[in-house]
C-alpha cells in the first residue's frame, strides 16, 4: 500500500477579498516525483508557502508523515523532514560550497556553531560533504567563493543544501529558473538522480523538466486544482491544453518534451 507522506486537505488562503487558493487538496506519495504546474498567477507559490509554513491557511489542514503540521513554523517543518529550495537562490556569497555544506550538515547533526572545527576534524561531516559535492558536481569548485560560481552551479548547491538536511519531502521551486541553456543539462540530470526515498514536489514552468521528471502532475488554475493525473493524461487533457499547455512557450516546450519522450520509448 502506497504511503501518503504529505497531505493538504481543503486549503483556502484569502488575502482580504482575494482567494489565492481555493479548497486545494494534494496528496504526495512516498518516493513521489510529483509536479505542480499552472499559468502565472495560478496560486502555486501561495500553495508552497502554505505547505512550508510561511503562510497560515484561512481554512484547511496539512499533515506530514501523519502529523498535523498546519500551525507549525517553517523551521519546525524542516526538523520534521520537509525542506524547500527557492525560486531565487539564497546562498552565503562569501562561503565556498564546502564551507556552506559543512555548516548545513553540522547544524543538522546538532553540532551548532562548532562547524568550523567539524570541517576539519569530524570525519562524518567530512564524508557527508564529500558525498554531496560529488553528487551535485561541485567537487571542482568546492573551495571557490559561492559568488563567483556559474548560476547553474549555484542552483546545484542550493539543492545540495536541501539534501544535506536529509528531507523526507523536498519541494523544488523552479530549479532551472534563470539557468542558461548550456548549464541546464547537468542540473536536469542531477534532479533526475535524486534519492528514490525522497518524495519530491516540483514547481516548474519548464515542460522539458516536468515531462521528463514527473510521474504525476497537479494542474492549478486560479487557485483551484483543475485536474491531476500522469503525464500522458495531463498532456492530452482538453481543459489543460486550453488554459495552460495550449499557448505560448509552455505549449511548445510541452510538445517538444512529449516528442522526446516518444523517441526515447521507441529507442529505449
Amino acid at each position: 500500500m502506497t504511503q501518503t507522506v504529505l497531505q493538504a486537505s481543503g486549503l483556502v488562503m484569502r488575502f482580504g477579498g482575494i482567494t489565492a487558493t481555493n479548497n486545494v487538496t494534494l496528496n504526495l506519495q512516498k518516493g513521489a516525483r510529483h509536479a505542480l504546474i499552472g499559468p502565472n498567477g495560478a496560486g502555486k507559490t501561495t500553495l508552497i508557502n502554505l505547505l512550508t509554513g510561511v503562510l497560515q491557511p484561512t481554512e484547511g489542514r496539512i499533515t506530514l508523515l501523519g502529523e498535523d503540521i498546519t500551525q507549525l513554523a517553517p523551521h519546525q517543518r524542516v526538523k520534521r523532514g520537509m525542506v524547500r529550495t527557492f525560486q531565487i537562490n539564497q546562498l552565503f556569497d562569501s562561503l565556498s560550497p564546502l564551507q556552506t555544506l559543512a555548516l548545513t550538515v553540522s547544524q543538522h547533526r546538532g553540532l551548532g556553531l562548532r562547524w568550523w572545527q567539524a570541517l576539519g576534524r569530524n570525519a562524518a561531516v567530512n564524508e557527508r560533504c564529500a558525498q554531496l559535492l560529488e553528487q551535485f558536481h561541485l567537487t571542482e569548485v568546492m573551495d571557490q567563493p559561492t559568488r563567483v560560481l556559474a548560476y547553474g552551479k549555484r542552483r546545484l548547491l542550493e539543492i545540495a543544501i536541501a539534501l544535506a538536511c536529509e528531507p523526507r519531502v523536498l519541494l523544488l521551486d523552479e530549479p532551472v529558473a534563470g539557468v542558461p541553456a548550456g548549464e541546464r543539462e547537468e542540473l536536469l540530470q542531477t534532479v533526475a538522480a535524486l534519492p528514490a526515498d525522497v518524495s519530491v514536489l516540483l514547481i516548474e514552468h519548464d515542460m522539458d523538466l516536468v515531462f521528463s521528471f514527473a510521474t504525476r502532475m497537479t494542474v492549478l488554475v486560479n487557485g483551484t486544482v483543475l485536474t491531476e493525473g500522469d503525464p500522458a493524461q495531463i498532456a492530452n487533457d482538453p481543459e489543460v491544453k486550453a488554459v495552460y499547455l495550449g499557448h505560448g512557450d509552455d505549449a511548445r516546450d510541452a510538445k517538444d518534451a512529449k516528442k522526446d519522450a516518444r523517441g526515447e520509448a521507441r529507442h529505449g
